[in-house]
């Protein structure tokens, strides 16, 4: 044997060729085990966190490859398999990690764990419903990332009264001020507005705007003379003589009204103006001693009717009317169609004063028949008919002496 040895090492060439071939055979065997243990592995395609990939083991279950690939899975998280399940040939496994989210609605926050992409799915994930007015602090599209505080704020109705209009908006909490601005409400130096622009809406608010401006109103007021008399001693006793004729003055009176919502709450006079000045009627009183109780006096006219008949004069309150006044037919009280005769001579007496188909003379307006009643007709007034509105505003109210022809 120690020969043999001897013998070997002392073949160097084929010592070396020895080595090589049980090298080789090493190798080869080597190589052989590592396809062999390759060739045991089973292959399995994962999706982990979005990403695919295919990897070949010889874990015996899902759980013993999570290991492996240092994956761990918390029990938010989505795994399409058991933990448990055995490994075979072309399985497939998705893992999708949670993400943990701050949830807050109307000022409560909550943590929520989930598998959605997007603030849009997490919020259907979560059964909640949005309306158009409600705020989230998130676009619908904008990804799920980690530590997100995804806000929300719902909307509640608002009762809005603007002037006389009316109507219900949807709004979230926000100032009386912010929402005014956003319904593109305007709010008016003088206008009033409950609650005030400051305060915060609540569900139990009701917003109203008062619409309030001031304006200014001019208005023209007659100014009543008065009547002043004085004793005339070459006047008979029971005779009156108009010495000056009373004439209305006209004031204008400037006011500042005071409107809420188109309707007027207060007046008040700023300034006045006289226009015209008045002017007092001065009547002569006679004291004079009368020798008759009525002096007959003969006159010229132009109605051959009248000129042999005896007049009496008065002095008489007269006003003028239309044939188109308030309460007018158009017709008098005798069956004269003013209408078809509008420049009639025609007066409306007190027939217990002129009996009806008297001629009468009035001065400034000339030869007439008491042909017309009135309401407003009594004692020593008459209402002389003019053809136009126009006529009658300019004949006002006057005392005029007539001349009765009995």
């Amino acid at each position: 044997m120690i020969q043999y040895m001897k013998n070997l090492f002392s073949r160097p060439r084929r010592t070396s060729r020895t080595i090589l071939i049980m090298t080789s055979a090493a190798v080869f065997m080597f190589a052989t085990g590592i396809i062999f243990y390759e060739s045991t592995k089973k292959t399995v395609a994962l999706s982990l966190d979005g990403k695919k990939q295919t990897v070949k083991t010889h874990a015996d279950t899902i759980n013993e490859l999570l290991q492996e690939l240092e994956v761990e899975v918390g029990k938010e998280d989505y795994l399409s398999l058991a933990k448990g399940t055995e490994i075979s040939d072309d399985l497939h496994v998705i893992w999708n990690p949670a993400t943990e989210v701050e949830l807050t609605i109307d000022g409560e926050t909550s943590s929520v764990w989930t598998l959605s992409q997007t603030v849009g799915e997490f919020l259907e994930e979560e059964g909640i419903q949005l309306r158009a007015e409600d705020k989230v602090s998130e676009g619908m599209d904008e990804a799920i990332k980690k530590d997100m505080d995804i806000k929300i704020e719902t909307a509640f109705p608002i009762a809005l009264k603007v002037g006389n209009e009316e109507r219900e908006i949807w709004s979230t909490s926000t100032t009386v001020a912010d929402f005014l601005k956003s319904e593109q409400v305007s709010v008016n130096e003088l206008d009033r507005v409950s609650p005030a622009l400051s305060e915060h809406l609540t569900e139990e608010t009701a917003v109203t705007v008062t619409r309030v401006e001031k304006v200014t109103d001019v208005v023209e007021e007659p100014i009543s003379y008065e009547t002043v008399t004085q004793k005339d001693s070459s006047l008979e006793k029971g005779k009156e003589k108009i010495i000056t004729e009373g004439q209305e003055g006209l004031i204008s009176k400037t006011y500042e009204l005071t409107k809420e919502n188109g309707k007027t709450v207060s007046k008040e006079l700023v300034s006045e103006k006289t226009v015209k000045k008045k002017v007092d009627e001065v009547v002569a009183i006679g004291t004079k001693e009368k020798k008759a109780a009525v002096t007959p006096v003969s006159i010229s006219s132009k109605s051959s009717a009248s000129s042999s008949s005896s007049a009496e004069e008065y002095y008489v309150t007269a006003t003028a009317y239309t044939s188109g006044c308030n309460g007018c037919t158009g017709k008098t009280a005798t069956g004269v169609n003013l209408r078809a005769n509008p420049n009639a001579k025609i007066i409306a007496v007190d027939p217990s004063f002129i009996p009806l188909g008297t001629k009468v003379y009035v001065e400034g307006y000339g030869y007439a028949t008491a042909a017309d009643t009135g309401g407003a007709v009594s004692g020593k007034k008459i209402d002389v008919f003019v053809p136009s509105t126009a006529d009658a505003y300019n004949w006002g109210v006057k005392t005029v002496k007539i001349k009765v022809f009995r």
